[in-house]
């Protein structure tokens, strides 16, 4: 049974998850991978697999706002997702073959890429 404390553990995860996707235009599955498995109790694997689910709806939603206000390129959009749904579905069969410790370094290592890079020139 699901209580009230888990009911709110689960709606900070989404506002947070969704909030910065929006901000950002992504990135939401950086910050749901930590919720889920730290405040939420997920173990690490189901936790890269349910903030895939969790962020397919949010990204759409962004995407629906981020088109509506003009800011969507339309000539990358069909190949940037052919490339992303075919690296999706790879990264998927992946997460299965490898080992939680390998999952939470590569996690970390792209983490850590991604903040190197942003605050270099």
């Amino acid at each position: 049974m699901v209580n009230l404390k888990s009911i709110l553990r689960g709606a900070f995860t989404g506002v947070a998850v969704g909030a910065a996707n929006g901000l950002f235009g992504g990135g939401g599955g950086m910050i749901a991978v930590p919720l889920l498995s730290e405040v939420m109790g997920y173990e690490e694997k189901a936790a890269h697999a349910t903030a895939i689910l969790i962020i397919a709806p949010v990204s759409l939603a962004s995407a629906i706002a981020y088109a509506a206000a003009g800011f969507v390129s339309v000539d990358i959009i069909l190949p940037a997702a052919i490339g992303m749904t075919a690296g999706g579905a790879l990264g998927a069969l992946f997460l299965n073959r490898i080992s939680v410790s390998a999952v939470k370094a590569i996690f970390i290592a792209v983490m850590l890429a991604a903040g190197i890079r942003m605050v270099l020139p």
